[in-house]
């Protein structure tokens, strides 16, 4: 790999995308190509066709995708199944048609069985169902999972998959309608603390153990995979640790200065007790996170300061 490869970074204004970009322009990558929806539409198969025609880049990076919450997936599966599919299709088509040799695939833990063994493990996949709610997506990046893994078998070309745990940082979802937990988190104790340190309702009983991973690891993860070769076409990519959803609520709470009470109510679901990721098979291939949760919250939480008034007020 040359600082002077031309590398396509699809969906390189996502949360992912954008940590990605920083993250090769850091290291002196010189020729990183991002386009906008309006420059190219993803799910136009012609089009996406001509651009890898014009531009033939060496590297591809697919962090594109229509993504959401639980209630955005179970409301609208169709879309969440067929614009995923439609955009990661003609990616991996044009790439191989273009005779891109090196394609890294992004998707989710989400696309392990909901009762697959603790910690998850790559070998876990299509063991048994899914997650019914955001089984849509799920279903979508299995097939781009697959994709490149038959590209891998017939063609011998180096495309790879990387799935990431519970993803947070700069440029994360902070509306308390959609975002996930840890976002969801910084922002309410934060507006409970500027209102006087109000108490903040949490949902469920705060037992569920969940893994979280800085957004810039991730990054330096999928930049690894960019300048290796991997023996396997699947990667889990995480921290290997969890907590529980009470403990970071704790660590939350201290970083933002909240000093009300924490109400828990039991009567909202819990979710799967828990959800964590084997990442044997990518630390032997030489990879391992090193941002520390309350170091990745501290700064998330100040990237959330710098930029808070661009979000949508809401009524505690």
């Amino acid at each position: 790999m040359h600082k002077h490869s031309k590398i396509y970074i699809a969906g390189h204004r996502g949360m992912v995308g954008a940590a990605i970009w920083r993250n090769l322009e850091r290291k002196g990558y010189q020729h990183l190509i991002g386009l906008s929806r309006k420059e190219l539409d993803l799910k136009n198969q012609a089009d996406v066709s001509r651009f890898f025609e014009q531009e033939k880049p060496a590297v591809v990076i697919d962090a594109a995708a229509k993504v959401g919450g639980i209630l955005a997936n179970n409301n609208h599966p169709y879309p969440f199944l067929m614009d995923n599919l439609i955009i990661q299709n003609n990616l991996i088509e044009s790439s191989l048609n273009a005779g891109v040799e090196k394609f890294i695939f992004l998707g989710s833990s989400c696309i392990y069985p909901k009762l697959a063994e603790q910690p998850l493990r790559e070998e876990a996949l299509l063991t048994g169902s899914l997650e019914p709610t955001n089984q849509w997506y799920a279903l979508a990046k299995i097939a781009g999972v697959k994709a490149c893994e038959a590209i891998r078998k017939q063609y011998q070309k180096d495309y790879v998959s990387l799935m990431p745990t519970n993803l947070y940082g700069p440029f994360d979802n902070f509306d308390l309608e959609t975002s996930h937990v840890l976002p969801a988190m910084i922002r309410k104790f934060h507006e409970a603390k500027e209102a006087g340190n109000q108490a903040v309702k949490l949902w469920g009983s705060g037992a569920p153990l969940r893994e979280f991973l800085h957004v810039d690891d991730m990054a330096e993860a999928v930049c690894f995979a960019m300048e290796n070769t991997f023996d396997e076409n699947l990667y889990n990519v995480g921290t290997g640790e969890d907590l529980t959803i009470r403990s970071l609520a704790e660590l939350v709470q201290k970083i933002t200065g909240h000093q009300g009470e924490i109400i828990w109510d039991s009567t909202k679901p819990d979710g799967t007790p828990r959800k964590l990721m084997d990442v044997s098979r990518m630390t032997q291939a030489g990879w391992k996170a090193k941002i520390g949760l309350e170091e990745g919250i501290t700064s998330t939480y100040q990237w959330f300061l710098a930029n808070k008034e661009s979000f949508k007020e809401v009524k505690m």
